[in-house]
């Protein structure tokens, strides 16, 4: 196999890889607190010392990186619950994972657990402000409500604050696998930053007409790449032809 061989496909993998995100993508258009991913490529250059030609000494390949999530929110959806919350601006709201680990999430759907905590659609502990769970009396189980700061009342006061936690950077804030989001050196937000609505959960900012397009872009893009390989595979068996008939 020579260079444009190995070239063409590293691209069709590259391709494959974009496929496989605008898939995922699609398949999560009802998930709530979801973020449309895109996947991230680098250029891997090959410097030769001998070419037919000088411009021939460089080959570029290219490598999957990794992929980012588009940090754009999604609509407000209400679903008549007054536990579950919507993020108004970036953040996360923190969970115990498996293991008792933190990881987080944009998922604001809340009940109470069987633990009296406060919890996800899934059975995390919610985490409130200072890494703890919020607990809820039993009489206060059936009138609660979340203010804008995250403070969640019942009928005998103040039971606690969901916390909010933000990142320097969302580049390190990357899927654990689980529906939820594995991410360190966060900061919890204060009362006064926190920016929550209640009644409702944020659904997920894939666009499907945005996404359509971009498969479709993939398959030209990819039948392109197959008829490239296709005509120098016809022009190494002309040549090989010519060359047998000098011989």
């Amino acid at each position: 196999m020579d260079v444009s061989s190995y070239v063409l496909l590293s691209h069709e993998q590259a391709l494959r890889r974009r496929l496989d995100v605008a898939a995922n993508n699609m398949a999560n258009i009802s998930t709530v607190g979801f973020k449309r991913e895109q996947p991230v490529f680098h250029d891997y250059v090959e410097h030769a010392d001998q070419a037919v030609t000088e411009d021939a000494k460089t080959t570029a390949f290219v490598l999957d990186y990794g992929a980012t999530h588009d940090t754009t929110a999604g609509a407000f959806q209400p679903t008549g619950n007054p536990l579950d919350v919507m993020i108004d601006g970036p953040g996360y709201l923190a969970v115990e994972a498996p293991g008792g680990a933190t990881a987080y999430t944009r998922a604001g759907l809340i009940h109470v657990l069987p633990s009296g905590d406060l919890g996800t659609i899934s059975g995390q502990r919610l985490l409130g402000e200072g890494g703890k769970p919020i607990n809820i009396p039993l009489e206060d189980a059936g009138n609660l409500s979340v203010a804008a700061d995250g403070t969640v009342s019942g009928k005998t006061g103040q039971l606690g604050r969901i916390a909010i936690t933000v990142f320097p950077s969302e580049a390190g804030v990357t899927p654990r696998g689980d529906g939820l989001m594995a991410a360190s050196g966060g900061r919890e937000l204060s009362a006064t930053e926190t920016k929550l609505r209640s009644g409702g959960v944020e659904g997920s900012n894939v666009q499907p007409i945005s996404e359509t397009a971009d498969m479709v872009e993939i398959l030209r893009a990819y039948q392109s790449s197959q008829q490239m390989t296709q005509s120098m595979t016809d022009m190494r068996r002309k040549a090989i032809d010519q060359l047998g008939k000098v011989g």
